[in-house]
């Protein structure tokens, strides 16, 4: 990962995690809203709700040691070491966060069976042959190299062991490539959240396929989900929003002002919630 990128997207996420967790919790990611979202529910239970989905759709009984990448501040690491009374590992490029996510195993009693650390995702510091779970919810949109990066899933995976991974997504273009507007709709995005770019479903399945996972599944679940940009516009909304804005610098101001293109971006169809499972 180059060392401009590293430094933006930690910058980026060592600024906005503690508004994000003051006004969303500790879950850094998408919420469930039901397969045709159209189910109303507490913002905080979809995410939730999009993590046992997840687990349901990769049928996930069981595990004893698993890895979060790009963990955030510990959402989904807790939640499954909890769920499963397993070991986690955490990696993130925010040292913020890894700080957070220590603090908050503490104050869940989990601190014997989690562990955090500032890592790089496509060179992690793991044997192989580590885990029986790599989970990566909403992380590889920031890889600059995404075969690289899911390979080193491959790696640290036991034999026997799944990847679950979970990704922002263009629309597939095999029947057509992406226009000018759809290409400049997509730069905007990535200069806002500091991805390098992001890829189709269709090409994740590619890659998965290269190195080698077997029983592979996939599914786009963008319409699930979608839901959830509306959302957070409108938790922005409030003065507790608005004032933590402000302390958060004009970083996450940005961030905050462009999260229309997202939502533009799912009811264009240009943007996908891919999801990708395998068996190493």
């Amino acid at each position: 990962m180059s060392t401009t990128l590293y430094q933006k997207i930690q910058a980026f996420y060592d600024s906005s995690s503690g508004l994000w967790e003051e006004i969303w919790g500790e879950h850094m990611h998408h919420g469930y809203y039901g397969a045709t979202g159209t189910q109303k529910k507490d913002r905080r239970q979809a995410q939730i709700d999009l993590i046992e989905e997840i687990l349901q759709w990769a049928d996930v009984t069981g595990v004893e040691k698993l890895l979060d990448v790009g963990c955030g501040i510990g959402g989904s690491s807790l939640y499954l070491s909890k769920k499963f009374q397993a070991q986690v590992t955490g990696i993130t490029l925010s040292p913020v966060q890894v700080e957070r996510a220590k603090e908050r195993a503490v104050e869940l009693g989990l601190q014997c069976q989690a562990e955090f650390l500032v890592a790089d995702a496509q060179n992690m510091p793991f044997a192989d042959n580590s885990f029986d779970l790599v989970w990566s919810l909403e992380s590889g949109e920031h890889m600059p190299d995404k075969a690289k990066f899911m390979q080193e899933c491959y790696r640290v995976l036991k034999p026997g062991g799944k990847l679950i991974l979970v990704s922002w997504c263009h629309r597939p273009i095999d029947t057509y490539p992406l226009n000018t507007s759809e290409q400049k709709h997509l730069q905007d995005i990535y200069q806002v959240y500091c991805l390098p770019y992001v890829i189709s479903l269709p090409h994740y399945i590619a890659i998965a396929n290269q190195i080698g996972l077997q029983n592979i599944d996939s599914a786009d679940w963008s319409e699930a989900v979608a839901p959830f940009w509306d959302i957070v516009i409108d938790s922005t909304f409030t003065p507790k929003a608005i004032f933590g804005l402000l302390r958060a610098g004009w970083t996450t101001i940005v961030g905050a002002l462009s999260l229309g293109l997202m939502r533009r971006g799912y009811e264009s169809g240009l943007i996908r919630f891919g999801l990708l499972y395998g068996v190493k």
